[in-house]
């Protein structure tokens, strides 16, 4: 939440002491790590989606878990505070650790302020927010403006750790919160704080929140966000455009609001227009930056778009309530994979840039790659080769997947795996990152053999990557199987699709068509089935835009940090054929415009699903 000061303190003091015996009462196994894996961070949930330590939800629900039934001082702290709580943890950050500088954007942090009451810490603690710093010492209540720039430093060996709490409010919090002072901030000579201490009295029950994200976003609240953030955008020749795009999106929601409320039939259309909305923003709100130095779409996005309506994407007729927004959801942990954590795989139809893609992320720390495509990795394991199954495809069922293969997979992946440096993984558990345009094939497969498996959906306008494939057969450099058994014509080149005999005679755009369409759908098919949280979506024109952006928004989806300057122009991946340019498909314009008709029906729906 903005506040109009960086940080309050707010007039209560606990016992940091007792506090403290409860917090030192949990094994160290009760600590998980943070859900975006930063380093040094980790978290004990108290209060969560159904009271379910292990899911690390934003929506749902919200009960105490476990851990907080085991801790009456703590509870009677958060009953004295007297918010409706959302997720609430404590926060532990190991010594010389830090939370990296980040600002809070997303629906969640729209409305919700967060409170902070020091438990275990040191005067060296440092907490900045935007030009303020301070220490918060230990028993003391605070709330800061997490729309600000913010990070925390523990500079001492020890570790620090806090009850960090969620909340939207209440009379009471408010009421606290105006009586609370701000440092540095004149008029608080006589404040006091209120000594809250431990009572033997029976724990009275909390508040907790059961309703945090709308099934439909209400035009009121669309118009309140939009004004707010528009308002927070320095100024630009472009803010008008954005500002006008916005007042027809609200135009064109409410009647839709009138008609059909949050009734599953007006969904499709709320979808249409959202979609819209997003396209014609991405032309005229890319160059803007908000007061806080993050890029406008990319708030825009969390903020908004996310949540607008709780639709999956999907076909009229199949849409899902929304699942929960999960920010690093944790396995229990007999069920980890203790060899590879959540493996990364990119996956598109051939040619839609995910080579650009795939060794620009792989320069996140912490990432792990074998360096190039993994076509002879997999290929030169007995069972895995296409010849073996009369050259049918490139498709590999799950049911070849046996212990005995997958391990062989596993640890031929695990002897050739190097990072950003160069240098091999020396510990377990290890994040690999893949891209092999095959793998668009064998999403059921991968998960056999990689159970925390996720995946990279990239989409890119298939003139421009229908254009790239003609391209490829014609360069003579993508051969994949230049003897393909009863294949003649040029030989065969990229992927081989399920039914690729039918092709045989017929002209190369129709045949880049059929290897498109027939891998597309099979991989929407595959990716659709997932659960949620296992799949996310890159759009290879957003990620030339602005590629810093891109690259933070969704290395903070996969829960990876990313550390690297991208302010220049991205360089050419080592499998391009010509340099790109946005109007290059039109060198073969006529012949794509031949074979489109006939992808319609997948076309619009590679566009709905990642439009999600």
């Amino acid at each position: 939440m903005k506040l109009s000061v960086p940080f309050v303190q707010l007039p209560l003091h606990f016992d940091a002491e007792r506090l403290s015996e409860e917090v030192r009462a949990f094994d160290t196994s009760c600590w998980r790590l943070h859900p975006q894996k930063f380093a040094g961070n980790f978290a004990l949930p108290l209060i969560s989606v159904n009271g379910n330590p292990d899911v690390d939800a934003i929506n749902g629900p919200m009960g105490p878990t476990p851990y907080l039934k085991q801790c009456p001082y703590l509870t009677q702290v958060l009953h004295r505070i007297g918010a409706v709580w959302g997720r609430t943890r404590l926060m532990k950050l190991s010594g010389h650790a830090e939370v990296t500088p980040h600002a809070d954007v997303s629906y969640y942090w729209r409305e919700r302020t967060r409170v902070h009451v020091p438990i275990v810490t040191k005067p060296t603690v440092r907490f900045i927010c935007g030009e303020a710093e301070v220490n918060m010492a230990a028993g003391e209540c605070w709330i800061f403006d997490t729309w600000r720039v913010h990070q925390v430093i523990n500079t001492d060996g020890d570790e620090r750790i806090h009850l960090v709490a969620d909340t939207v409010g209440s009379d009471g919090f408010w009421d606290l919160v105006s009586r609370g002072r701000a440092p540095g901030h004149a008029g608080f000579e006589s404040w006091r704080e209120e000594a809250v201490a431990a009572t033997s009295e029976v724990r009275s029950e909390l508040a907790y929140e059961s309703v945090n994200v709308p099934v439909v976003m209400t035009p009121w609240e669309l118009q309140e966000h939009l004004i707010f953030l528009l308002g927070e955008v320095h100024p630009h020749q472009q803010l008008a455009s954005a500002q006008r795009v916005a007042s027809q999106f609200i135009a064109k929601w409410k009647p839709l609001w009138m008609q059909y409320g949050t009734a599953r039939s007006g969904w499709p259309f709320y979808r249409e227009t959202l979609n819209a909305f997003e396209h014609a923003m991405e032309q005229v709100a890319a160059p803007l930056t908000a007061l806080n130095g993050v890029k406008v779409m990319n708030i825009l996005r969390p903020m908004l778009l996310d949540v607008a309506i709780a639709d999956s994407g999907k076909d009229v007729g199949a849409y899902e309530p929304r699942k929960p927004v999960m920010s690093g959801p944790r396995a229990a942990v007999d069920d980890r994979d203790e060899v590879f954590d959540r493996p990364v795989f990119i996956v598109s139809p051939p040619r839609s840039g995910s080579t650009l893609l795939f060794e620009t992320l792989a320069q996140a720390p912490g990432l792990f790659t074998i360096g190039q495509e993994s076509h002879a990795l997999i290929e030169g394991i007995q069972g895995l080769h296409p010849k073996q199954y009369g050259f049918d495809s490139n498709q590999l069922d799950p049911v070849v997947a046996t212990p005995a293969l997958s391990k062989e997979l596993r640890d031929r992946f695990l002897a050739e795996l190097r990072d950003r440096e160069g240098r091999p993984a020396a510990q377990r558990p290890v994040r690999l990152l893949e891209k092999t345009p095959k793998n668009s094939l064998r999403v059921p497969f991968l998960m056999k053999v990689f159970p925390e498996a996720r995946f990279v959906y990239l989409h890119r306008d298939p003139r421009q990557t229908l254009s790239s494939m003609i391209e490829a057969w014609q360069s003579g450099r993508f051969r994949m199987y230049p003897d393909l058994p009863g294949w003649n014509g040029l030989p065969w080149s990229l992927l081989l699709v399920p039914g690729w005999r039918e092709l045989i005679g017929l002209p190369l755009q129709k045949i880049v068509a059929a290897q498109w369409e027939t891998t597309t759908r099979i991989l929407l098919d595959d990716l659709e089935a997932l659960a949620p949280g296992r799949c996310h979506v890159a759009r290879y024109d957003a990620f030339l835009v602005d590629p810093a952006a891109e690259m933070t928004r969704l290395c903070g989806a996969l829960e990876l940090e990313w550390d690297r300057s991208l302010d220049g122009v991205l360089p050419l991946s080592r499998y391009t054929v010509t340099e790109p340019a946005s109007d290059k498909w039109r060198r073969h314009e006529e012949l794509i415009e031949q074979v489109v008709p006939d992808l319609q029906a997948t076309l619009d729906r590679a566009e709905r699903f990642a439009a999600r």
